[in-house]
């Protein structure tokens, strides 16, 4: 098995039409996940793997994935404030580097700065109570980077669309 990382073009292109992703928020202590459904455009929180040691923690995700038949792995990478890669983003691809050995899914890299601070920001704006932030912040932080990815997918593919056919009129039936 060998896991190859692809730039976001490079993954859309091999994509089937139907294909659900993984979105992996990586942290020290636990690994959040989300999904997207079938048609890309919307990413779910769906579980929080507490980290207890590497081989343990890839055979529960590569289950799961296997489970969601899941075509491509989008995982969150730590990039300081400047950009640059630090300690944490470091760790992200090393992290990828060892998944190599268990899968072959496709993985591409989503910058996820200050993720988990807007979900954070989101749960207490909703008034969730400490306990329940803990619980729920790695799989939300996992959805968040996943659906901007979905959401660039989308801009790209609607970009595709109109070079195709400039005028902008609409394929086929059109139904208001």
């Amino acid at each position: 098995m060998a896991t190859e990382i692809l730039d976001l073009p490079a993954l859309a292109s091999r994509l089937p039409a139907k294909a659900r992703l993984f979105g992996l928020d990586l942290g020290t202590k636990t690994i959040g996940i989300a999904m997207s459904d079938v048609e890309r455009r919307i990413a779910t929180p769906l579980e929080t793997i507490k980290r207890v040691k590497f081989s343990i923690d890839v055979k529960r995700l590569v289950e799961l994935a296997q489970s969601f038949d899941i075509k491509a792995l989008v995982i969150g990478l730590p990039l300081n404030m400047d950009g640059t890669e630090g300690p944490r983003a470091q760790a992200t691809r090393s992290f990828v580097r060892n998944l190599a050995i268990h899968t072959d899914l496709p993985v591409t890299f989503w910058d996820e700065r200050l993720s988990t601070a807007a979900v954070t920001r989101s749960l207490i704006e909703q008034d969730a109570s400490r306990a329940k932030r803990a619980e729920v912040v790695d799989r939300m932080a996992a959805a968040y980077i996943l659906q901007g990815l979905l959401d660039r997918m989308a801009v790209m593919a609607r970009a595709a669309a109109h070079e195709k056919d400039p005028s902008g009129e609409p394929e086929g039936p059109f139904y208001t």
